[in-house]
């Protein structure tokens, strides 16, 4: 990744003719109980980062003073509520880079492919989404279960959504920071709820949500070959038969939206179509005059002049 050079905030807004800086790329890191993964994870971040966000859960080791000591330029932002969605959603908020990178904090994705992810939007694309299962990709972590079941639900959203997506459920990927309001996430300042459940999106279902919300948008999705290593240390919360069926649930509330959005827009459009046919336009009613209204008014007022005409 080339060197970040100062220049316009956004780099959209670059003069006429002046060669385009380098993205100023901002990384979101998720965590909770972390500080054994974080040395390894901070080592292999490019140098060239705009910032790296770190979003903390309510950690109870000493997450966020790691993070502090191995960069003290690091951005620390609590999440509103729990899950990892939730915790997304806050660090999407907190960046001011022009690209948005999301990674993990055990070690499972690999920070030094934050290049490709890059290079992937500079190229073109306004969604690039990793893949373990495209050409060059691979895990060391799936489990024969876990694979299997995420084959099973990249089968239902490409059927329903017309997608080709290889890898629906890995959470490394990278877009423009103008994207961020296409994915309309729960809000970060609503009230956990009193039973202690998750608000629907703030879990594990959120890289589903994200993936099919950009991509029913037609926005410009490619997809970047990753490998998943496995955590270095601790354990994954991801619970394979709960988080799967919210992933499900995901995929089918989805598809029912985009149906309620297009039946919306159908609805929406057709008075449009309707006011179109009946608009008010001149018309010639005698020489040398214009009316100005509906042909069937025309045609009455052409009627009541006749008749006087012979009552004279």
């Amino acid at each position: 990744m080339a060197p970040q050079a100062s220049g316009p905030r956004d780099r959209r807004s670059t003069p006429r003719g002046a060669p385009r800086r380098a993205p100023l790329v901002s990384v979101v890191i998720p965590t909770l109980n972390e500080a054994r993964n974080l040395p390894h994870v901070f080592a292999a971040l490019p140098e060239t980062l705009h910032e790296v966000v770190l979003v903390d859960g309510g950690s109870t080791d000493d997450t966020v003073e790691v993070a502090r000591r191995l960069r003290p330029d690091v951005v620390v932002v609590q999440q509103t509520r729990t899950g990892k969605g939730n915790a997304l959603a806050v660090g999407f908020e907190a960046c001011t880079g022009d690209a948005i990178v999301m990674i993990d904090a055990d070690g499972s994705t690999d920070p030094a492919e934050i290049t490709q992810f890059v290079e992937a939007l500079t190229s073109g694309a306004e969604f690039a989404k990793g893949s373990r299962f495209g050409v060059g990709g691979h895990s060391k972590d799936i489990t024969p279960l876990r694979r299997v079941g995420n084959e099973g639900l990249n089968l239902v959203v490409n059927t329903l959504f017309n997608t080709r997506f290889t890898d629906l459920c890995y959470g490394y990927n990278a877009f423009w920071r103008r994207v961020v309001p296409v994915m309309d996430l729960p809000s970060t300042k609503l009230a956990a709820r009193s039973d202690g459940k998750k608000l629907w999106g703030d879990g594990f279902e959120i890289e589903t949500l994200i993936n099919i919300r950009v991509a029913s948008s037609g926005m410009r999705v490619k997809e970047v070959s990753s490998i998943e290593h496995l955590r270095i240390h601790g354990t994954s919360n991801l619970n394979t038969f709960r988080d799967g069926m919210r992933v499900l649930r995901t995929i089918l509330s989805e598809f029912q939206r985009r149906t309620a959005q297009r039946r919306a827009a159908a609805r929406a459009a057709a008075p449009s179509k309707l006011r179109t046919r009946s608009k008010t336009v001149p018309v010639l009613a005698v020489p040398g005059g214009n009316w100005y209204g509906r042909v069937d008014a025309l045609l009455t007022a052409e009627t009541v002049i006749a008749q006087n005409g012979e009552a004279a």
